[in-house]
C-alpha cells in the first residue's frame, strides 16, 4: 500500500523536536490495525531461566517507525564522522553505526519512567531517548544548543527529564551508577527499572562483579546489557576473555544471550528482562552486535579484522536490512518509498548541522557552572588555609 508523506509547515520546528514527534508530521502510516507476528532471527540462549518466545507482535506502525528511526541513527553517525574529519567534533568520539538495533529495541520495551545509563558510546541512546538531532549536533560541535550545554561533548550526553542519565568516558563506571538508580526505583516503588550498559571490553571491570553482587544481594530491579561487539577497543572478545559467554558471567544472575542486531529480538528480551527485574531482581542481557567504525575516531577499525568480516556482517546481518525486508514483505511500503524516507532523513540531518552550526560557544563562565550543588563550594582555601 503506499506510503504518503506530508510535508512539514516548519522544518526549523522538526529539529527541536523528539524523532517520534518528529517524523508523525511528516508522514500518514498505513491505518491497518491488524498486528502483525514476527520470529526473532536465531533463539534465546539462556542462563539460569526459560527463553522468552521467539514470536513477537508488532504493527505497521512500529515496523515503519523502526525503519525510520535507525535510518536517522545511521545517517547522524555518518554525519558525525564527517564532521570530526573536518575538525568540527574535537576530543572523543565513538559512532554506534551497527548497533542501531539495540537503542531502538530497548526503548520500545520500556517507559521513560525507566532509567537507561551508558558509557561513551552514546549518541544513538540519547535520540532513543527522546533528544533531537540540533542537541546531539550542538553538543557534539561544543555549542550552547547541546543536551549538556556544550560542555560535555560526544561521551556526556545527558537528559535526565527522560530516564538518560549519560554518556560516562570512565570504562565500566557506569554499571555501579545503573544500579544505583535501581536502588532509587526500588526505593521509591515507582515499579521501574534501570538498564546499565556496558561493552564487552568492560565486562572483566572488577566494579561490575562488585555492584551485580549487591544488586543481587537487595534484588534491585536493574539490567546489565552487554553490547557485545566482539571488539573492545581493538582487542578481539577471545583475546581479552576466557569465558566471552558474558550472559552466563552472572553465576547467580540469569542471563540471556540476544541477537542484537534484531531490534524484535531485542525488544522481547528487554520486555522478558524488565519482567524478571521487578519481581526478582537483576538479570543480564548480552547483546551480540556489532560495530561498523572503529573503536573511535583514531582508530580505522581494520588493523585488527578484516574488510570481509566487516562487509559480510553488513550483507548479512545489519539491522536496518532486516526491517527494510520485513516492511516489503508485509506490503507497508515500496522501496522507493524507502528511499524517500531516507532521503527525508539526510535532509533533516543537514538541516540539524547546518543549524547547531549557529548556536554560540559557551560563555568562558559556564567553566565554573554545574561543578558544586548551588550554594556549596563557593569559598577556595590554599594549603595554607587557616581552619577557624
Amino acid at each position: 500500500m503506499a506510503l504518503s508523506h506530508l510535508k512539514s509547515s516548519s522544518s526549523r520546528s522538526n529539529l527541536v523536536k523528539p524523532l517520534a514527534a518528529a517524523f508523525s508530521l511528516r508522514r500518514l502510516i498505513s491505518t491497518s490495525t491488524d498486528p502483525i507476528t514476527i520470529e526473532t532471527s536465531v533463539p534465546f540462549a539462556t542462563h539460569r531461566c526459560d527463553p522468552p518466545s521467539r514470536t513477537v507482535e508488532t504493527n505497521p506502525q512500529e515496523l515503519l517507525s523502526f525503519f525510520r528511526v535507525m535510518a536517522t541513527m545511521r545517517r547522524m553517525e555518518i554525519a558525525a564522522d564527517s564532521l570530526y574529519k573536518a575538525k568540527l567534533i574535537r576530543g572523543f568520539c565513538h559512532l554506534y553505526d551497527g548497533q542501531e538495533a539495540v537503542a531502538v529495541g530497548m526503548e520500545a520495551a520500556i517507559t521513560k519512567k525507566d532509567s537507561i545509563i551508558t558509557a561513551y558510546r552514546d549518541h544513538c541512546t540519547f535520540l532513543g531517548r527522546g533528544g533531537t538531532l540540533l542537541e546531539v549536533f550542538s553538543e557534539l560541535m561544543g555549542r550552547q544548543g547541546g543536551c549538556s550545554k556544550g560542555k560535555g561533548g560526544s561521551m556526556h550526553f545527558y537528559k535526565k527529564d527522560s530516564g538518560f542519565y549519560g554518556g560516562h568516558g570512565i570504562v565500566g563506571a557506569q554499571v555501579p551508577l545503573g544500579c544505583g538508580l535501581a536502588f532509587a526505583h526500588k526505593y521509591n516503588k515507582d515499579d521501574a527499572v534501570a538498564f546499565a550498559l556496558y561493552g564487552d571490553g568492560a565486562a572483566n571491570q572488577g566494579q561490575l562483579f562488585e555492584a551485580l553482587n549487591i544488586s543481587a544481594l537487595w534484588d534491585l530491579p536493574v539490567i546489565l546489557v552487554c553490547e557485545n561487539n566482539h571488539y573492545g577497543m581493538g582487542t578481539a572478545e577471545w583475546r581479552a576473555a576466557k569465558s566471552p559467554a558474558y550472559y552466563k558471567r552472572g553465576d547467580y544472575v540469569p542471563g540471556l544471550k540476544v541477537d542484537g542486531m534484531d531490534a524484535f529480538a531485542v525488544k522481547q528480551a528487554c520486555k522478558f528482562a524488565k519482567e524478571h527485574a521487578l519481581k526478582s531482581g537483576p538479570i543480564i542481557l548480552e547483546m551480540d552486535t556489532y560495530r561498523y567504525h572503529g573503536h573511535s575516531m583514531s582508530d580505522p577499525g581494520s588493523t585488527y579484522r578484516t574488510r570481509d568480516e566487516i562487509s559480510g556482517v553488513r550483507q548479512e546481518r545489519d539491522p536496518i536490512e532486516r526491517i527494510r525486508k520485513l516492511i516489503l514483505a508485509h506490503d507497508l511500503a515500496t522501496e522507493k518509498e524507502l528511499k524517500d524516507i531516507e532521503k527525508e532523513v539526510r535532509k533533516q540531518v543537514d538541516e540539524a548541522i547546518a543549524e547547531a552550526k549557529e548556536s554560540p560557544m559557551p560563555e568562558p563562565s559556564e567553566l565554573f557552572t554545574n561543578v558544586y550543588v548551588k550554594g556549596l563550594g563557593v569559598e577556595a582555601y590554599g594549603a595554607d588555609r587557616k581552619e577557624s
